[in-house]
């Protein structure tokens, strides 16, 4: 059993990317611009994990340029079937979850530059701020930072190997760079689609204002239609529905 720990609320400090080194899988960082993505796979991919990068950064550079309410809605826009996929997929996942498209941008580079990379490799991980999309060929488990809460370094997911391809994505509205109007420590959703998680964990953590909203907040996001499971911490309270197990 491999154990990650992700620090999606730790963003600029990424010490938590050096606990995975003990395995079997090479371990490399590729920025581009605002993109900071850590890496596993079965060898060093970081040629075309780079020219991933830059295609899907492109992609949405462009349409922003021609649609700038694609950067600064914090609202769900139209469906648009002429953009690219990578954008389109974006629109539609934050439609469902009812969130502005930005929302969804990390956990969609994080996907696609995945999807990339296993062309080439059986196993590959991709995070991305927090947001990861994985393939893996054993169980692993992924612990959860969650700020000042006493939960924080507590509470583990365990991945099992045939989920995979599987997207857990966190946010967070009391530490980090993750934009929320909630004040959840930390919201995680598991989805097939790294995507509508990235989407459906800022949707949910909007709607925990306090820490009783735990429960509104674990209903709407098992009711975003592709969501597998929600947990939440807010303080040293915590919520789990759906198909999460804990370790």
């Amino acid at each position: 059993m491999h154990i990650v720990r992700f620090d999606p609320l730790k963003y600029r400090d990424r010490k938590y990317r050096r606990r995975i080194r003990e395995n079997n899988l090479v371990s490399f960082e590729v920025r581009i611009k605002e993109t900071d993505l850590w890496i596993c796979a079965g060898r060093d991919l970081s040629v075309l994990a780079e020219k991933s990068v830059i295609k899907n950064r492109h992609f949405i550079e462009e349409y922003i340029k021609i649609h700038p309410e694609f950067l600064s809605s914090f609202s769900p826009l139209e469906a648009d079937i002429l953009a690219p996929d990578i954008v389109r997929d974006m629109m539609q996942a934050t439609i469902k979850a009812g969130v502005g498209p930005m929302a969804a941008v990390a956990g969609a580079i994080a996907q696609y530059v995945a999807l990339d990379l296993m062309t080439e490799s059986q196993d590959v991980m991709v995070e991305n701020g927090g947001d990861i999309f994985l393939r893996t060929s054993r169980d692993i488990l992924i612990g959860i930072f969650a700020g000042t809460s006493p939960l924080s370094d507590k509470i583990s997911l365990k991945i099992r190997q045939e989920s995979t391809p599987l997207g857990v994505c966190t946010s967070s509205a009391s530490v980090g760079h993750s934009a929320s109007f909630g004040c959840a420590d930390a919201v995680c959703v598991v989805s097939a689609s790294a995507i509508l998680a990235d989407a459906a964990a800022t949707a949910v953590g909007n709607l925990v204002q306090k820490d009783s909203d735990i429960r509104k907040g674990l209903d709407y996001g098992l009711g975003i239609e592709g969501v597998l499971g929600v947990l939440i911490i807010a303080g040293d309270k915590l919520g789990v529905r759906g198909a999460i197990e804990l370790a």
